[in-house]
């Protein structure tokens, strides 16, 4: 699906042809993909489980793990921008937002000089929740991350960002209204 190989795995390319590297390339490309699937997936779980471990439900909590993030970042998100994020309109975004913070869990502040603009932020209370939760994630992958040296990881990096603005693409053209026109049967 990935790069023209079949489901079971063939290759449109014939090795005895002499395409075996650009097979081997291929098979690459399939298990880096499938790798980046699956680390999604995992890390979707792991929003899942937080859920679960706060009584939440799980796009409750993506939406919490988001603001969390960003506050790390430095860059607390806006309802809109946690809109984008998670994927939901405003008035199901505004009915999160409302759970959240009748929970315990957020605040909404206005910290801008224009005093329209509401700032998402994490509770008192929810951070060391989250922060013992998330721990071990941390400090696993940080000691996975650093069996690599800084210019491979550099590299990496180069590397996601690059699949990143190639989705964001695909995204805001190809698949703007839902994607691609189908095939004609």
């Amino acid at each position: 699906m990935t790069n023209g190989r079949g489901a079971d795995g063939s290759s449109a390319a014939d090795p005895a042809d002499g395409h075996g590297t650009a097979d081997r390339d291929a098979v690459r490309v399939d298990r880096v993909m499938d790798g980046l699937r699956a680390f999604g997936a995992n890390y979707t779980e792991f929003t899942r489980r937080f859920a679960a471990w706060l009584g939440l439900h799980s796009t409750d909590a993506a939406a919490l793990v988001e603001i969390l993030y960003a506050e790390d970042q430095g860059a607390p998100l806006s309802p809109a921008r946690l809109s984008e994020r998670v994927s939901l309109s405003s008035g199901a975004t505004a009915i999160l937002l409302k759970r959240l913070e009748q929970a315990g869990h957020i605040v909404r502040t206005r910290e801008s000089t224009d005093r329209r603009v509401v700032t998402l932020r994490s509770s008192p209370d929810i951070r060391p929740r989250a922060m013992a939760f998330f721990g071990p994630y941390s400090e696993r992958m940080a000691e996975a991350m650093a069996a690599y040296p800084p210019e491979e990881i550099e590299r990496f990096e180069q590397f996601l960002g690059t699949l990143r603005s190639t989705m964001d693409a695909l995204l805001a053209n190809e698949y703007e209204n839902g994607g691609p026109t189908p095939p004609a049967p």
